[in-house]
């Protein structure tokens, strides 16, 4: 890991000196020990501060949109910055992902791919920790960063052949069952919305839970406010989530929210061969519309 942060420090301070970026959003030191959180560096002479190692779980895409939002009123020399972001295979595939959306310009962005062998995330308060890389490592079909403009060599875990394994398991159980589990997991639900602004996909200026004329989502602990909210939440990610696990590892609860985000993915890979960030769709699937998409999963939801 220490070869890789030279590599990476020496490229961010090439970046700076060539005059390619204004800023790059990367990783330093937590202030805990085994820890790393997000860094903007903004000079050459503070590249030497980013760090890379298995700590680094945090989805960086999630700053790009506030960092390309427009002011009201803008002076007259207004630019967007050029940002350099340090990605791993999921950041890359959300970069890609909002740059679809209009949410980031490409132009703007140099992609700085990092090779990942899993990520640790920080224990939750009170927990033990643990040196078990994340399960959205052990699970994630495409590790490397594709369409990076500047590729760190290394070592990097090979895709996972069977990422669906523990969707399958759930598919069979009765829908009833389903309904049970999902609840129960809810349940725990604060409404503190960390899993909402980690997530780089949650970037709607009012989302629809804090929308008032009309209500949609009671601001409420009721059980039917939290699932009205998670089910909303979720069926948004559908075709978009690239299963990073920013909403798991944001939760102060340990919900299991990825369960049923990777269940929105597997249907959105199995009914339309959507990965995000890596099919090179030009829209999500549930943005577009093809004649010869498959109506199954409308008429014949429980049918294989």
């Amino acid at each position: 890991m220490h070869n890789l942060e030279l590599k990476l420090r020496e490229t961010i301070k090439g970046l700076f000196s060539d005059n390619k970026v204004d800023v790059v959003v990367g990783f330093r030191a937590g202030t805990l020990p085994d820890s790393a959180r997000p860094v903007f560096i903004r000079s050459a002479k503070d590249a030497d501060r980013l760090v890379w190692n298995p700590h680094c779980a945090n989805n960086l895409a999630v700053y790009l949109p506030k960092m390309f939002e427009k002011p009201q009123r803008p002076p007259k020399d207004f630019k967007l910055p050029r940002v350099g972001i340090v990605a791993k295979g999921c950041d890359g595939r959300s970069v890609a992902g909002l740059v679809k959306e209009k949410q980031a310009p490409r132009e703007n962005i140099i992609v700085i791919g990092m090779p990942c062998e899993g990520m640790i995330s920080a224990p939750k308060y009170g927990a033990k920790k643990t040196n078990r890389i994340n399960r959205a490592c052990e699970e994630c079909a495409s590790p490397e960063v594709k369409g990076a403009d500047i590729a760190i060599e290394g070592p990097s875990r090979q895709g996972a052949k069977n990422p669906y394994d523990r969707i399958k398991k759930f598919e069979a159980k009765p829908a009833q069952e389903r309904w049970r589990i999902f609840l129960e997991e809810i349940s725990k639900c604060i409404r503190c919305n960390a899993c909402r602004q980690a997530c780089p996909n949650c970037y709607c200026k009012i989302c629809f839970a804090d929308q008032r004329k009309p209500e949609w989502v009671a601001p409420g602990n009721e059980l039917s406010d939290i699932a009205a909210f998670h089910m909303g939440r979720m069926f948004h990610q559908a075709g978009r989530c690239v299963e990073c696990d920013a909403c798991v590892n944001a939760c102060p609860m340990g919900i299991d929210l990825r369960l049923f985000t990777q269940k929105l993915a597997a249907d959105a890979f199995e009914l339309f061969g959507c990965l995000p960030g890596v099919s090179g769709d030009e829209m999500p699937a549930l943005a577009a519309f093809k004649p010869d998409d498959g109506q199954g999963f409308i008429t014949d939801p429980e049918e294989k």
